[in-house]
């Protein structure tokens, strides 16, 4: 029976008779195309004005291109140095590292404390035994 190919039979429904709009799918259709028209018939009553500068107004001049460039993309650039040199400058003239220094050294790198002592943990303090904290040997 693997190879044989059974019959399938799908009951077929009656054929239903197309429905009557209802008030609701008209209103939907209207509302739909006025939303649809809005925009051009609003960019269309739009055209008109593009006039003449006012009078007392300075008259219009081309942007020059090497202007128009120093403007789009060397105000940009200019603050991205900006907040560059704001957030490394302070570490630079404290004389932190700003990248792991990775020359030489075979295996991953060191975990590192993020917000702990600077000098590693030869600055915190010894535990007591009087002391009821947890830890990885400790006791509860």
């Amino acid at each position: 029976m693997g190879d044989t190919l059974l019959h399938v039979t799908t009951p077929v429904s009656p054929t239903q008779t197309p429905r009557r709009s209802s008030p609701h799918a008209h209103a939907r259709r209207v509302r739909r195309a006025a939303v649809l028209t809005t925009a051009p018939v609003l960019a269309l009553l739009a055209a008109p004005a593009s006039a003449d500068v006012p009078d007392g107004w300075a008259p219009v001049t081309d942007v020059d291109d090497l202007h128009a460039l120093l403007l789009l993309v060397g105000g940009p650039l200019l603050l991205f140095v900006l907040i560059a040199l704001a957030v490394y400058l302070p570490a630079m003239v404290r004389g932190e590292k700003l990248l792991p220094d990775h020359t030489g050294s075979q295996h991953l790198p060191e975990g590192q404390w993020i917000g702990g002592p600077r000098q590693g943990v030869a600055e915190l303090p010894a535990a007591d035994d009087d002391s009821r904290a947890g830890g990885a040997r400790g006791s509860w």
